[in-house]
């Protein structure tokens, strides 16, 4: 089968594309035919190096963590899929490889494509609706009428994270260029604030909880917009103690998780607010609630390229630029 595969860590560097065999079967695995994949900053970093501690591949690794495709066989033990269905999923860690033909998913992180949308449209959505129902849902447990703060809203996630917030009855501030206010106005954001002619923490007081997804400056300014009790879930770090029990790191990797986090943590310790770092995992039974979600309507993707999977590497070093509104697609087959 054709592949993009990575053969070392480079900066900017590109994926090779090659024939490589078919992938093998696991008993609980699902043998998918790709016909989209997502293409995520994630991608970026791994493909730089940036991850080596974290998610230590053995190299030459496929690439892809977003697919929706089409079941082409299953394992002895799969129960819920047959071949012809249409699906899709966030590969596992360690089990990644979408900007492939095939790919073997596990049974567990697999859900039923929403009938409401293209296989393009369904591959722009796990690794995205995932993280923002891992952060809202799940570690913040948002509730109607709580204001959320959700950084970068036109972006893959802060587009997905907007709407599932409005859905679960929060009043929802985000910041984006002035080019992109009417996008998040359309998804639901009820304060957008121009990021480029204000500052958030001059306009945003009270807070429950805040997604955080940029640097260390604005997590501290972050910090100061929640009220007492408030929750920050930071994406882009810096990762916790917590997180390396989780991934089950070695012990002077959490120590050095301690270390990155301890000014943050101890910050939030001092305003009476709750920091967790959260680094998304596969879940196919939270991507079928999210299923359900967008068939009832209330959430819609946004997809800004679709890539054809010749290009490939274009489409990851157009997400690499950080101007992608909403999510970037490869069209396999």
């Amino acid at each position: 089968m054709k592949a993009f595969v990575l053969d070392r860590y480079a900066k900017k560097g590109v994926l090779r594309p090659a024939e490589v065999p078919a992938p093998s079967l696991g008993d609980d695995d699902v043998l998918v035919a790709v016909h989209a994949a997502g293409v995520n900053p994630l991608d970026a970093k791994i493909r730089d190096g940036e991850f080596k501690l974290i998610l230590p591949y053995k190299l030459p690794l496929i690439l892809g963590h977003d697919v929706a495709g089409v079941v082409v066989r299953v394992g002895p033990r799969v129960r819920q899929f047959k071949p012809g269905d249409d699906v899709y999923a966030r590969a596992d860690d360690f089990h990644i490889g979408t900007f492939a033909e095939l790919i073997a998913v596990k049974e567990s992180s697999l859900a039923f494509k929403p009938r409401s949308l293209t296989m393009e449209e369904a591959a722009s959505i796990p690794l995205v609706a995932l993280t923002a129902w891992q952060a809202l849902v799940e570690k913040a447990q948002v509730r109607k009428g709580q204001k959320v703060f959700i950084q970068a809203g036109s972006g893959g996630l802060g587009s997905i994270a907007i709407q599932l917030a409005k859905h679960l009855g929060a009043t929802v501030a985000t910041t984006a260029s002035a080019g992109n206010a009417a996008l998040v106005q359309s998804l639901g954001a009820d304060v957008v604030i121009d990021y480029r002619q204000q500052d958030f923490e001059d306009v945003l007081r009270d807070y429950d909880m805040v997604l955080h997804s940029q640097d260390g400056k604005a997590l501290a300014k972050s910090l100061r917009v929640l009220q007492r009790g408030g929750q920050l879930v930071s994406v882009s770090g810096p990762p916790d103690p917590a997180f390396g029990e989780a991934i089950r790191a070695p012990g002077f990797l959490r120590m050095v998780f301690r270390l990155l986090s301890a000014g943050a943590q101890r910050r939030a310790r001092a305003l009476g607010i709750g920091y967790g770092f959260l680094f998304m995992r596969a879940q196919g039974s939270q991507l079928q609630e999210i299923t359900r979600l967008i068939d009832a309507g209330a959430i819609r993707p946004v997809i800004d390229k679709v890539f054809a999977f010749d290009a490939t590497n274009e489409a990851i070093a157009y997400v690499d630029t950080g101007r992608a509104k909403g999510k970037v697609v490869v069209k396999v087959r």
